[in-house]
């Protein structure tokens, strides 16, 4: 799945409702901008109460919590990510974008087996260290590099798919419009600028 580790992110991660009639390309980018919207600011509580900030905890910082904090975290992040799911798997995407939409919201179950993995070992590790260098963690840290790269990739297609499109243009929205659109959905940039370094006392 896109928008993950900011979700942890966010992709990153909140309900949104739709009929079960075809939407317009309008309603739909509003009914994706909704959900981002509602995501980053699940997410930002989630990372900014208490225990919570252990999410975006780094080096030094990581003394502040123990890796049981980031365990009852990703419970939190977890919940997020299956009502993402949830909500996602309820929208009718237009027809012309159901290909774009496919695209953006390609859930990732092998990410979620490593993030489930990591998150049960932190659950008993006794310190960071002993978590940091678990093959669990490992597992993780190489499930985040190569999802913030497959990301990377996703959002390069969709954009030159965006520019080529003729389907837009007959809709009162710019493509610019929708490159902000899916740059925030996917959210690539709020991966961890080192994905082979998170959680590493």
């Amino acid at each position: 799945m896109r928008i993950r580790n900011s979700l942890v992110t966010v992709l990153l991660l909140m309900v949104a409702s739709c009929g079960s009639s075809e939407l317009s390309v309008t309603e739909y980018v509003e009914e994706v901008n909704a959900i981002v919207n509602r995501a980053r600011q699940s997410y930002e509580a989630l990372a900014s109460d208490g225990k919570g900030a252990v999410l975006v905890a780094a080096g030094a910082r990581l003394a502040d919590f123990t890796p049981q904090d980031l365990y009852d975290a990703f419970q939190g992040v977890r919940e997020l990510e299956t009502e993402l799911e949830r909500a996602i798997g309820e929208i009718d995407p237009p027809t012309q974008i159901a290909d774009l939409h496919d695209l953006m919201f390609d859930f990732d179950d092998g990410f979620f087996a490593a993030q489930e993995a990591m998150a049960a070992r932190a659950r008993t590790a006794t310190s960071w260290s002993e978590l940091s260098e678990s093959p669990e963690m490992e597992a993780y840290r190489f499930a985040l590099a190569k999802d913030k790269s497959e990301c990377e990739e996703t959002e390069a297609e969709l954009n030159a798919i965006a520019e080529q499109r003729r389907a837009f243009a007959d809709t009162p929205w710019v493509p610019g419009e929708l490159k902000e659109t899916f740059e925030a959905v996917l959210g690539c940039n709020g991966y961890p600028e080192h994905p082979e370094d998170v959680y590493r006392p």
